[in-house]
């Protein structure tokens, strides 16, 4: 199937999940290059997510992006925030204070409120990214006090789906955090995006609350990564 057929598709399985909420489709681009990218943009995702810094900034110069907002949605590096503050539009792997912090002091030197979600470890892995549960409070009083970053909502990626159904208790939990830190009153913090569900487990974090989803092997086919050298 095509991109775009695979993106109609998506977009079926949204609608019969969703039960007519918007849910904001997120193309996951990582390890795609610049024309599939446009393809995805053509056939109307509502954004382009890159893992990393690097190849968004390769991809960003080839116009690969154009017609549609820019996420960075996987681990941003401390070193690496100067290089992207400011050049996307949404931010969705805060998961520290001092992240925070440093995005916001890049922000303030630009003059600029980025947008941000707070990334939680909501399974406890330690080998992936994100905040940490008991961390969460600590990180959104420090975004109460950071004017130039505007938190967004939460994001979470869950344990890998091992069948249908496997990560609904992750991302009911998600919906509950979500749900409580709505009652935030700051004005940097509105809460309006949950953003939990990849190509393997979309529509139950739909099913579950999810009004954002990031979508990469479902739209642009298994990935080839390159061989180790021996």
């Amino acid at each position: 199937m095509s991109i775009a057929e695979n993106i109609c598709r998506i977009r079926e399985n949204i609608a019969a999940a969703g039960g007519g909420r918007k849910v904001f489709l997120v193309a996951a681009t990582k390890m795609n290059g610049a024309e599939a990218v446009r393809e995805a943009v053509a056939a109307g995702v509502d954004a382009c997510g890159e893992n990393r810094v690097q190849e968004f900034l390769e991809k960003d110069a080839l116009n690969a992006y154009a017609g549609a907002p820019r996420h960075l949605i996987g681990h941003l590096q401390r070193n690496k925030v100067n290089k992207i503050v400011g050049r996307v539009e949404l931010i969705q792997s805060v998961d520290s204070a001092s992240l925070l912090a440093l995005i916001d002091r890049r922000a303030r030197t630009l003059g600029i409120v980025q947008d941000i979600l707070i990334e939680v470890s909501i399974a406890g892995e330690v080998q992936k990214s994100g905040a940490p549960l008991a961390e969460l409070p600590k990180i959104m009083d420090a975004a109460a006090q950071s004017p130039g970053i505007c938190v967004r909502g939460l994001m979470c990626i869950p344990p890998i789906s091992t069948n249908e159904g496997s990560n609904r208790p992750y991302f009911a939990a998600m919906r509950k955090l979500f749900v409580d830190n709505q009652n935030k009153k700051c004005d940097n913090i509105t809460m309006d995006y949950l953003s939990m569900g990849m190509t393997d487990d979309y529509q139950d974090a739909i099913l579950e609350g999810a009004n954002m989803i990031r979508v990469g092997t479902g739209i642009f086919g298994a990935r080839s990564y390159p061989a180790l050298e021996a």
